[in-house]
């Protein structure tokens, strides 16, 4: 069976739809060495995927979209698709062929545009709105990562839930705990402190950073504690009040804004944090919690669906929209090491239980699913 997958993830840097995209391809691969997968975009993939070691069966499919690479998913991939002759395409940001010729699935990682349109840039909300339900209907399955997202699919979409399929998302291989010395290092050329709170993902407002950085100020007023604050990732938009209010408290000289950094040092800065705090108001799944987890951080996150889903009983949850709170549970876990350990241990627990081979093959299901209900579709 020869599939298709949506490469167009891979062609920037890797946030966490592209790290969905690459770590399920991988291993759909290795699980399935009898098929052929291929992962297609009409832009360049990173420089860093071609001088990874692939699995034999999985490909870089760099289509020739020429002028059609505007019109990619109205023309230019439906076009690729029949050349390719796919058993099945897979879209894995939101995306499937407006055309099909094969049976098409497609991820919906969150609703986040039609439940929290002012948290995004106006031009994005309108084509979620305009497209989201087309290819809702389009789909032969619909994957979503938690249970929660599903009902959300379902009542927004107004899907029915046979179409609806769940597959976790996991943390990847290299998040592990990492060794103090080597940890030490990495903080060292990151101008990170030994004592530090750490909080991964992008710079946009539902990720809920002003509250966050309220939450600090409270901990520096009202504590004796007096950690650095550490925000790693790539900045987004509509972050001037966040900006803005770190400038009018005098915060700058206690925040450290380290842009987007390797896995590795990720995992020096999870495995050495204090604790790690993820206080979004939205997630579709929310893979830094987990990553955290995985490589032994403290978590304390926000008391949310999708995210209450994923930690389970191994973070410390906390209203999002709630700054005192926020820090008061951040002084408690701060002043007792024996809570912080328990949280350690407990966290590496729970991320055991996800792994991407688990994911793998609850896709390649869903595929047999998809295979299934348009077969049965086009039976006379």
């Amino acid at each position: 069976m020869r599939i298709g997958l949506d490469g167009i993830p891979l062609a920037n840097l890797k946030t966490g739809i592209g790290h969905y995209t690459f770590e399920l391809a991988r291993s759909l691969a290795l699980i399935a060495p009898q098929d052929d997968f291929e992962l297609i975009s009409p832009f360049p993939f990173l420089t860093e995927l071609s001088q990874q070691t692939l699995p034999e069966n999985l490909r870089l499919e760099r289509a020739r979209a020429s002028l059609l690479g505007k019109r990619w998913w109205a023309v230019g991939l439906p076009l690729h698709v029949k050349r390719a002759a796919y058993a099945l395409f897979h879209g894995t940001n939101y995306d499937i062929p407006l055309w099909n010729r094969c049976p098409a699935v497609v991820t919906i990682h969150d609703l986040s545009v039609l439940i929290h349109p002012h948290m995004h840039e106006r031009r994005i909300v309108r084509r979620a709105r305009r497209r989201l339900p087309i290819m809702a209907r389009a789909a032969t399955m619909i994957i979503t990562a938690t249970e929660h997202g599903k009902r959300e699919v379902c009542e927004h979409l107004g899907v029915e839930p046979d179409r609806v399929a769940v597959t976790p998302y996991a943390p990847r291989r290299n998040f592990r705990p990492v060794p103090p010395a080597q940890a030490a290092e990495v903080r060292k050329r990151l101008k990170v402190e030994d004592e530090f709170l750490l909080f991964v993902g992008t710079i946009e407002p539902r990720k809920n950073l002003l509250t966050l950085v309220r939450a600090y100020e409270e901990i520096l007023r009202a504590s004796p504690f007096r950690p650095q604050l550490v925000i790693a990732g790539r900045e987004g938009w509509l972050m001037d009040d966040l900006f803005a209010y770190i400038k009018g408290a005098g915060l700058q000289d206690r925040l450290r804004f380290t842009g987007y950094i390797s896995d590795e040092d990720l995992s020096a800065l999870y495995s050495s944090c204090r604790a790690f705090i993820y206080p979004s108001l939205y997630e579709g799944f929310g893979l830094p919690p987990l990553e955290a987890m995985a490589c032994g951080a403290p978590v304390i996150t926000s008391r949310i669906h999708s995210i209450s889903e994923v930690v389970g009983r191994a973070a410390h949850l906390v209203e999002p929209t709630d700054a005192r709170a926020m820090a008061q549970s951040i002084i408690r876990l701060l002043g007792d090491d024996a809570e912080r350990e328990k949280l350690r241990t407990a966290a590496r627990e729970r991320a055991a239980e996800f792994t991407w081979e688990k994911t793998a093959e609850q896709t390649l299901e869903i595929y047999r699913q998809a295979l299934k209900k348009w077969h049965s579709a086009k039976a006379p």
